[in-house]
């Protein structure tokens, strides 16, 4: 597993905020609101290596945890990337199994590909119960699916 570089934490801060104020109305009027979390990007590492539908190097692999989901996220390492076009699907193949993201362009020359896996985090009590999980995730995600 590779660690972003402080550059790629940083690009990933910014991430995270700017989907944050991309949301921030939807995120403030849902009934299953969490007020002991925030939005952060979690557990980043670089994807590995793999087939012709893999994330492949190209992509930072995280969670992005919200007062309301769990998403995992594909970033691209190079934000000279060309954005895909907003709401497009895509099935990217991961250590565990095939994974549907969908586009986000947050700002000019900044998007992600996401996918929500929990759209309910009401019963975590901490920042750190929210950590915990992003960590779980990660970890079940980048198991290969004959290791489990």
């Amino acid at each position: 597993m590779l660690a972003p570089t402080p550059e790629q934490y940083r690009r990933l801060n910014e991430m995270a905020q700017a989907w944050k104020r991309r949301q921030a109305d939807a995120l403030e009027a849902s009934p299953g609101r969490n007020p002991h979390l925030d939005v952060d990007a979690l557990c980043f590492q670089a994807c590995p290596d793999g087939g012709v539908e893999s994330a492949g190097r190209d992509y930072l692999i995280g969670a992005l945890i919200s007062p309301v989901s769990l998403s995992l996220v594909l970033f691209p390492i190079f934000g000279s990337a060309a954005a895909p076009v907003e709401g497009e699907r895509r099935a990217f193949e991961l250590p565990s199994g095939r994974y549907p993201f969908v586009a986000e362009v947050l700002e000019e020359g900044q998007w992600l590909w996401r996918c929500q896996l929990l759209d309910d985090l009401s019963d975590l009590e901490s920042r750190e119960e929210g950590s915990r999980l992003a960590q779980r995730l990660m970890d079940k995600v980048m198991t290969p699916e004959d290791a489990t």
